[in-house]
């Protein structure tokens, strides 16, 4: 449901997921309406500077000498991984939202921002309770993130026009999944988001109850809006 709410900026930090250069169109895994997410990510991620507030960066980059290839893992026909190999250049950090001095840039194996434990340990020292999630891919990385956020106790606010996946309707309907079991967290668009860094009330959509919204593939589109 829609509602007002307002959290605490000196609590706040936000988490930029995969915002990659292989992830621009034209590329094998390019995401649909990417320079929308990129734009939007850029204002939070000013934003965040402007107030002094926590920024981490996470980066797909697949390194077998770290993390050896996983059973069913596809492969290359070299061997290498198929997408985000740590010697590709187009696994870097998009310019738009390059990473500053000071600001944790994890370069993850994994589909959550919080797999080696490094974004934990940062989270905790900044005393983070509320964090802000942008990135791609919705389904994927960034759900991964919302998930070990919360099991954390974070309460995770998801810019939803700062996300993006392989088709709008694959981000649509990731997000309203993740909405669905959102507990503690809420749904914001990158204007509420930029009025919340400020400790400004916003009206944002925040889940009632456990799985609040059934939808079809004929309506996701209208409950997404609605979010």
């Amino acid at each position: 449901m829609r509602q007002s709410a307002r959290i605490d900026p000196t609590r706040t930090a936000l988490l930029l997921v995969d915002l990659q250069e292989e992830q621009r169109p034209g590329q094998p895994y390019g995401v649909a309406g990417f320079e929308t997410v990129l734009a939007n990510a850029r204002k939070l991620l000013a934003a965040a500077r402007e107030r002094s507030l926590p920024v981490f960066h996470a980066a797909y980059r697949r390194d077998f000498d770290i993390v050896p290839p996983r059973p069913f893992e596809p492969l290359s026909t070299g061997g290498r991984p198929t997408f985000s190999d740590k010697s590709d250049p187009l696994t870097a950090i998009c310019h738009e939202v390059a990473p500053q001095p000071g600001e944790l840039v994890i370069h993850k194996n994994d589909a959550s921002a919080f797999a080696d434990g490094s974004l934990t340990r940062a989270l905790d020292e900044a005393r983070t309770e509320w964090l802000f999630i942008a990135g791609v891919w919705t389904e994927a990385c960034v759900a991964a993130s919302t998930r070990d956020a919360m099991a954390q106790g974070r309460r995770v606010i998801l810019v939803k026009d700062a996300c993006g996946s392989g088709t709008v309707a694959m981000h649509q309907v990731a997000t309203l999944n993740i909405a669905n079991r959102l507990y503690g967290g809420m749904i914001a668009e990158t204007a509420g988001a930029l009025a919340l860094m400020t400790g400004e009330p916003v009206e944002t959509w925040t889940p009632e109850r456990p799985v609040p919204i059934f939808f079809h593939l004929s309506d996701a589109a209208d409950h997404y809006e609605r979010l």
